[in-house]
């Protein structure tokens, strides 16, 4: 016989209303998360203290529960799923994405087994598979779903490290990093701070890093990557986290094949530019790799938590990152948590497998041309006006700075608080820069434009407080 609590709650689930609540108040917050601040205002910040309450005793009805996050919470967040927001590449979300993964949270699959979710399983490989044509990489390639690419290049370089390791017969498994051989890992300068901290907590450490000078766009300089060999991992970017630049891949992954070295190209966002038309040049010869980092929900825009490992060597990841135990029913089908550190794990290739289906070639082509034709559209615009520019517009990203760092940085600020648009900031070879990236399908020409002159505003009103100042 069923207790009280499991009747409330059996009794929520076979009346919907709970659910119906839910879904008006998504619809009302999408109705105006075009139009609304960007930003939260001081206000809406302040009404946030709501949530500041002990626990309660005997528990709040859960549709008063579901109001309350609306009322409350809705106002408070920073539309990132807007056209007018460019700070962190967040990506917006696709609308059949937010559809499909809706219907899988009520499904709220494990993905770890085949045997703990077919349906899941099997849209991993397909998803793995269309990632493979889509980036031009070879049949052998697998791919693990994680939560983003600070997991994913944390996956990659631990396999990079047990290849290493194992080709100088040590076991890194069995007896861990201590009085283990040499292992090298060369990056550049301008590595995302994710790569520092895989390094990190595989235990190779940070100070044990070769970093190699980067060009005036973030890149990797060639000619001073030092010789490489067999116990080396190479690290390279697809995609500079503020300049948007990519590294010479095809030259680099040939000097790295001839040495034996592993390569990991970490493309949270510029791994995508292989599926444009007119931008895969960007991407040449990426397929030579060992292995790859890249997120569903920076370009591609799938809803947050959508990262994918990509690797060359199949038996490698596994033998990284597999867990054993008498439990644990491998199949003859696809099981994820070979390719990911957790075992418990949600879901998440089924709205990338939504996306990709959704869009197609020509509409993964459509979108990230056309996130670049947006960050050209901003870097002339900004220009015009007066505004400096330090990078080659080659992606989305786009390096603003004005004439003193002062005034770059009060500039951010007030933008920020505006609520017109959202920008981030960031140091560019000692210098302060507005970090704008393009990374929204809902970014139109005229919210570029609209930007642009939150800009020219934000200018004015800087300019003026230090005329009366």
């Amino acid at each position: 016989m069923a207790n009280d609590l499991q009747k409330r709650m059996f009794e929520e689930i076979a009346c919907k209303e709970l659910f119906e609540v839910a879904r008006h108040s998504a619809y009302e917050y999408a109705d105006s998360a075009l139009t609304q601040r960007v930003y939260p205002s001081d206000e809406d910040i302040r009404r946030l203290d709501f949530f500041s309450e002990e626990l309660s005793e005997d528990g709040v009805d859960g549709i008063d529960i579901v109001r309350e996050l609306h009322q409350y919470g809705s106002p408070a967040t920073v539309t990132s799923t807007g056209g007018r927001y460019f700070g962190l590449v967040n990506g917006g979300a696709v609308p059949v994405a937010l559809a499909a993964r809706w219907l899988s949270d009520f499904w709220d699959q494990n993905s770890a087994l085949y045997k703990t979710s077919p349906i899941a399983g099997k849209l991993e490989e397909v998803c793995e598979h269309w990632l493979r044509q889509i980036f031009g990489l070879p049949q052998q390639v697998v791919a693990g779903f994680v939560s983003g690419t600070s997991t994913a290049t944390l996956c990659g370089l631990a396999a990079g490290r047990y290849h290493v390791f194992r080709n100088q017969g040590w076991d890194v498994n069995a007896k861990g990093t201590r009085n283990a051989p040499r292992i090298r890992v060369v990056t550049s300068t301008h590595a995302h701070a994710t790569v520092a901290k895989a390094v990190a907590l595989l235990g190779i450490g940070v100070e044990n890093i070769e970093w190699v000078d980067s060009d005036d766009q973030g890149r990797i300089v060639p000619e001073c990557i030092p010789d490489l060999d067999a116990t080396t991992i190479l690290i390279l970017q697809a995609g500079n986290v503020n300049s948007g630049s990519f590294d010479a891949f095809e030259a680099l992954c040939r000097r790295a094949n001839a040495a034996g070295a592993w390569v990991h190209i970490d493309g949270a966002f510029g791994l995508w530019a292989a599926a444009s038309s007119t931008l895969s040049y960007l991407t040449r010869g990426i397929e030579a790799a060992d292995s790859w980092s890249v997120d569903g929900h920076k370009t591609l825009n799938t809803p947050y938590d959508c990262g994918v490992v990509l690797c060359r060597h199949k038996a490698t990841l596994a033998a990284a990152l597999q867990a054993s135990g008498s439990y644990i029913q491998y199949s003859g089908n696809r099981d994820g948590m070979l390719y990911t550190p957790e075992m418990s794990r949600r879901a998440r290739a089924i709205e990338l497998w939504a996306t990709l289906k959704y869009l197609g070639r020509k509409g993964i082509d459509e979108l990230v041309t056309g996130l670049h034709a947006r960050a050209v559209q901003m870097a002339i615009g900004l220009r015009v006006e007066g505004f400096e520019i330090l990078n080659d517009v080659l992606f989305n990203q786009v390096l603003v700075a004005c004439e003193t760092d002062e005034i770059t940085e009060e500039i951010i600020r007030y933008i920020q608080e505006s609520g017109e648009c959202w920008v981030g900031g960031a140091k560019w070879f000692g210098r302060s820069v507005v970090r704008v990236s393009v990374c929204s399908w809902a970014t139109t020409p005229d919210d570029i434009s609209r930007s642009i002159r939150a800009f020219v505003e934000a200018r004015n009103c800087v300019s003026d407080s230090v005329a009366k100042s």
